[in-house]
């Protein structure tokens, strides 16, 4: 059998791993599909030999023998996408880019790429490697807006090394989101939601054979229907799960029953802001302070504990946003409370109004890692801004304050207290992991 095209895939590394290597020596992230996805769509016929790097937990070899790179970047990896391209190229091996931040930049990418991946892969990425294999490969791929999930391939995770992520067994079984949340990426890069099979998710936790499993999806209760067929049909696996999803699960009485029962031990939730104007400023008005005590509560009972996601720096946030929204997570019992600033990623309409009104401060992508301010915000200083989210998270994670909150809710009292005590070894090292002193 001939030997074909020797590939090599990688994931730059992010601003949590700008020091040698990460924060602990075994990754705390989830294990990426990114990668695994993407060798998994390399034609069989081409006999490929593929390499996955993850930056988050290996350096880049770049005496490495390739004969095609492809790189997978995010706003906040962008320029280390770059330096990582810009070494390949200069060894004459081509280079393809993809990920969100050449979808929404991909003039940008294709400076330092020989060829761009817009979009999600699925069709596109077996089309650009046969053309490469022809000695054909165009200059740009886009995504067929007609995409259908159904039929996709397992991830190739075992292209990944063993033991170096806390939580390995990772899925996907919808991408995108119905909302269209102001800063939010999602709608800007990929449009409408999509859905794989239900069985074909199933089948693939099968052979996974897990007993804890997260998924990435990004609203997981983007169609309630499909949610409640996988919940139903994640029962009988007897496993315990995560995901992200929004307050509308507090809505329906079945849809909490059957996630409990189906083994949700926690959702990730964007609460953003106490605010109702702020809200109303993000197009997410579906979220409401007066139903949070309820969402919290309800989940509470189901025996789901709930990571609470809050954005500092909307127009209308003064001074006062930080200390009410710690004041408020601890009051109410949130398991594991996340803060970021709000970041105008390109692309978003977020973006565009603040590039309309004069108001970006910087372009250095390095910096829209959500903890660094990069715009000029109208309530209050970009300086007080920085400053009181790395004071928020500080406070939050306070021994005083996980006591309160985690008394208050009472779920999975093991699991939170290892998380949170996780959380405050990291609120309380912002400034070496991030940065977040430097001016802007």
């Amino acid at each position: 059998m001939m030997t074909g095209p020797r590939i090599t895939l990688i994931s730059p590394r992010g601003p949590l791993y700008r020091h040698n290597g990460g924060i602990w020596k075994k990754s705390l992230r989830y294990a990426p599909l990114t990668l695994t996805t993407l060798a998994a769509l390399i034609p069989d016929e081409l006999n490929a030999e593929v390499t996955l790097v993850d930056e988050g937990i290996e350096e880049v070899d770049t005496d490495l023998n390739a004969d095609l790179v492809g790189i997978s970047a995010i706003t906040g990896t962008a320029p280390r996408a770059y330096e990582i391209a810009e070494e390949f190229r200069s060894q004459d091996v081509p280079v393809v880019m993809g990920g969100v931040h050449p979808t929404l930049r991909p003039e940008e990418a294709m400076a330092h790429a020989d060829s761009v991946v817009t979009g999600y892969a699925e069709e596109t990425w077996p089309q650009l490697l046969h053309d490469f294999t022809n000695g054909g490969m165009q200059r740009r791929y886009d995504q067929d807006p007609d995409l259908d999930l159904s039929g996709s391939p397992r991830p190739r995770r075992d292209l990944l090394p063993e033991g170096r992520f806390t939580t390995p067994h990772t899925i996907e079984a919808t991408r995108g989101c119905q909302h269209r949340c102001d800063f939010c990426v999602v709608p800007s890069a990929w449009g409408s939601p999509m859905q794989k099979p239900v069985a074909a998710v199933i089948d693939d936790i099968r052979q996974m054979d897990p007993d804890t499993l997260v998924f990435l999806d990004l609203n997981l209760l983007g169609d309630i229907e499909y949610a409640k067929e996988l919940f139903r049909a994640l029962i009988p696996l007897d496993l315990q799960w995560g995901g992200l999803a929004t307050t509308l699960i507090a809505q329906d009485d079945e849809l909490i029953d059957l996630a409990a029962r189906s083994g949700c031990a926690g959702l990730l939730i964007g609460l953003e802001s106490l605010n109702p104007d702020s809200l109303a400023e993000t197009r997410k008005q579906f979220n409401t302070l007066e139903e949070y005590r309820t969402v919290v509560d309800r989940l509470h009972d189901a025996g789901i504990a709930i990571m609470g996601c809050f954005v500092f720096g909307f127009d209308n946030d003064t001074p006062a946003v930080f200390e009410e929204t710690v004041e408020f997570v601890n009051e109410v019992g949130i398991d594991l409370p996340r803060y970021a600033v709000l970041t105008p990623f390109p692309g978003t309409p977020l973006f565009r109004r603040l590039k309309k009104q004069g108001r970006i401060r910087t372009e250095d992508w390095t910096k829209y890692d959500g903890q660094h301010v990069v715009y000029e915000p109208e309530g209050m200083s970009a300086e007080a801004l920085q400053e009181g989210t790395r004071q928020a998270w500080e406070d939050t994670y306070k021994i005083t304050s996980i006591a309160r909150r985690l008394f208050r809710s009472r779920t999975r009292p093991m699991l939170s207290i290892a998380s949170n005590l996780g959380y405050r070894f990291y609120a309380n090292r912002l400034d070496r992991y991030y940065n977040c002193r430097e001016p802007v």
